[in-house]
């Protein structure tokens, strides 16, 4: 599943919030506010009304994001 097709279900509005967000998850995968998921190498940060769930892949200095959803949905296995 792609972000992009996540975020065809965002209000306009609310786009460009999030991917500064997701922008910003590059520099600073653990800033303030990032919360590791139980049981899982995940990660997430709120957005508004919004998750951005990502993990951090250290050895290879990546930050993959995996879902970008409501928070009502975020934790659905879609």
């Amino acid at each position: 599943m792609s972000i992009s097709k996540d975020l065809r279900n965002v209000p306009k509005e609310d786009v460009p919030k999030l991917l500064k967000c997701i922008e910003f998850l590059a520099d600073n995968p653990r800033s303030e506010g990032c919360i590791k998921l139980s049981g899982q190498e995940n990660y997430r940060v709120q957005q508004g009304s919004y998750r951005i769930a990502y993990e951090i892949r250290d050895e290879v200095l990546v930050v993959n994001v995996n879902k970008v959803a409501h928070r009502s949905d975020a934790y659905k296995n879609n």
